[in-house]
């Protein structure tokens, strides 16, 4: 994922981009770059790898442009390392120069078809091919709107694109596909952006492009054509987004932050990903199809919270793409004898990118003769997206908590992807990946009908202050969301807690329930319903506590020593994603109450970077 942010204003607006960038540079840390059309109507362009700071550096010291109309970028690498030549935005023949967001599935044959013709490449991404195409297009007598609309036809994938031509140098043309695109309403000046958060200093008044569209954007006014070739007016939205908003605001702490970003935070990892009921597999890299086509079983490594998301994933991969699928703790597959399989997809999970059991264990890999490996992480500079030969960014945005939200829900979602594109070699049909697509565009609504609950788990929470141990319950998929609710619970309250997969409360556990020992439970309306009721009734038989969040068709209903809270129907495959929540908030609102140190509980650091 990475940051677009463009302007047409009668004032130099240089400085609108870099600040635009600053304020997306979560979006990607490796190249920065930005390209304006002067007064000779000549297209000036400034690239660097590294930051936006970097490249805000150069315009200052040697390297200033001035203009009234340009685009700026700020990348992760999807296609080519992260160097200046491959560094938005990207110029064609001095004429045209773009900049994207997303995956171009089909860049290698249009790259060799324009080649054939003469067209130049000096990148090594998806990203110059649009350039080259816009080019060709124009050369064939067209404006830029109709170029930009001849090149959008022949693309296959997701993208989110601004494009200027110094022949028409008081105009940027707009288009998106899968990736969102936003344009800005400024008073004799317009915008467009990736996202709102960009713009907020200079304007609050948005039109959100839909799939299809093509934006022609000039100072007074915006014309956008759709799909089907007609002139669309897209509704005028006001944000309420203030330019503060990447700050803690008015959340109490970090975590707290971080919780309720996480509606916005799986959209972006979907973002640009999907696309006509599938999941595009070119966002694992150029390579993956022909890696994936050679994967006959999956191991995944991690550590803490990223190893839950493992175990939720292996209940994926078996269940739903019938790919066998191991588990293993980063810091004991280091040290003991597997044996490898050269058709074993090595997948790495990690927030930080730098944790250093994970790390080892993927280096340790390649020498035992594993097959290939797949990064999934959040920080783009980070040493595994380096070693890995494929890397899927979560693309959560920092974290600063402790103790992880945000990160380990996309991982979730970017799992669900991984088993989605191994799965069609397999045994998931279209019909079946569709739906888990569909259900995969529906998590960021429910993480925010869970949301409106927290009042009540805030009330909820009060019973858990006093106490000092706590037994979360789940079955199937569900059991390794309640060891993560149970990590939570203990990250930052210090309440000990521990997880366990229902059916085996009689051979154990029970000996611990009493009324002082509450019970959380997650009873999503699935095939193991009926089974995790009977379990339940084990509990209230010896006096234990129940606090269950069920789904509201599970006919669980509140009794004495029973405690329900009803989460929103959720589609079978997400119900993992959307059950962490109530017990995040259950964690933070029973710390906060406990009075500790939320987002730096004691003993522990965000990233794990010794052994």
């Amino acid at each position: 994922m990475c940051g677009i942010v463009g302007a047409v204003a009668e004032r130099n607006v240089v400085p609108i981009l870099v600040e635009g960038l600053r304020r997306l540079e979560y979006r990607g840390y490796d190249s920065a770059g930005v390209a304006v059309i002067d007064g000779g109507s000549r297209i000036g362009r400034v690239r660097t790898p590294g930051k936006v700071a970097t490249l805000a550096g150069m315009l200052d010291n040697g390297h200033a442009l001035t203009g009234g109309t340009g685009i700026a970028h700020t990348r992760w690498a999807t296609h080519g390392p992260p160097n200046e030549a491959n560094a938005h935005p990207h110029v064609a023949g001095d004429e045209v120069a773009v900049v994207h967001n997303g995956i171009i599935e089909n860049h290698a044959e249009l790259r060799e078809r324009l080649s054939a013709q003469g067209y130049v490449f000096e990148s090594d991404t998806d990203t110059e091919v649009i350039a080259n195409l816009v080019l060709h297009h124009m050369r064939d007598g067209n404006d830029l709107r109709a170029a930009v609309t001849g090149a959008v036809a022949e693309l296959e994938g997701a993208y989110a694109i601004g494009v200027l031509s110094k022949h028409e140098p008081q105009r940027i043309v707009a288009a998106r596909l899968g990736s969102p695109l936003v344009i800005g309403i400024g008073v004799g000046e317009r915008f467009i952006a990736s996202d709102v958060a960009a713009l907020v200093p200079v304007t609050q008044r948005f039109l959100f492009l839909e799939d299809g569209d093509v934006a022609d954007v000039t100072r007074d006014d915006v014309t956008i054509i759709d799909r089907a070739g007609q002139r669309a007016n897209r509704r005028l939205v006001t944000s309420e987004l203030t330019a503060d908003a990447v700050e803690r605001g008015e959340y109490r702490h970090y975590m707290q932050k971080e919780i309720f970003e996480q509606p916005s935070a799986i959209a972006n990892t979907l973002e640009g990903r999907l696309a006509e009921g599938r999941v595009l597999e070119a966002a694992f890299g150029p390579n993956a199809a022909a890696i994936f086509d050679r994967v006959k079983a999956v191991q995944i490594i991690a550590c803490g919270t990223s190893y839950h998301a493992g175990l939720v994933a292996r209940n994926w991969f078996e269940g739903l793409a019938g790919i066998p699928c191991n588990v293993e703790v980063a810091s004991e597959f280091r040290y003991r004898h597997p044996v490898p399989n050269p058709d074993t997809l090595i997948v790495v999970i990690s927030q930080s990118g730098e944790t250093a059991d994970t790390l080892a264990a993927l280096r340790n890999t390649r020498e035992l003769g594993y097959g290939p490996s797949l990064g999934i992480v959040n920080a783009p500079e980070s040493s595994i997206v380096r070693e890995a030969d494929l890397v899927l960014m979560t693309r959560a945005g920092p974290e600063i908590g402790v103790a992880s939200t945000k990160a380990f829900t996309t991982q979730l979602v970017a799992l669900l992807m991984l088993v989605t594109v191994l799965g069609r070699r397999h045994k998931l049909d279209a019909a079946r990946e569709a739906r888990i697509v569909e259900q995969l565009r529906s998590v960021p609504r429910l993480v925010e009908e869970v949301l409106e609950l927290d009042d009540h788990i805030n009330l909820l929470s009060g019973r858990f202050a006093d106490k000092h141990h706590a037994l979360f319950l789940g079955r199937g998929v569900q059991y390794p969301v309640a060891m993560e609710g149970a990590l939570k619970l203990k990250e930052i309250s210090y309440i000990h807690a521990e997880a366990y997969p229902a059916g085996e409360l009689k051979h154990g556990p029970l000996a611990l329930v009493d009324a002082d020992m509450p019970v959380i439970v997650v009873a999503p309306n699935d095939s193991l319903l009926e089974k995790l009721k009977s379990n339940l009734e084990e509990v209230r038989a010896r006096g234990g506590e129940l606090y269950v969040f069920a789904d509201r068709g599970a006919g669980m209903r509140p009794a004495s020593g029973i405690h329900v809270m009803e989460l929103p129907e959720v589609g079978e495959h997400v119900t993992p994603i959307v059950y962490t929540i109530p017990l995040q908030l259950l964690a933070y609102h029973v710390a906060v109450l406990k009075g500790t140190d939320v987002d730096q509980p004691r003993n522990l650091a965000k990233s794990v970077t010794v052994e």
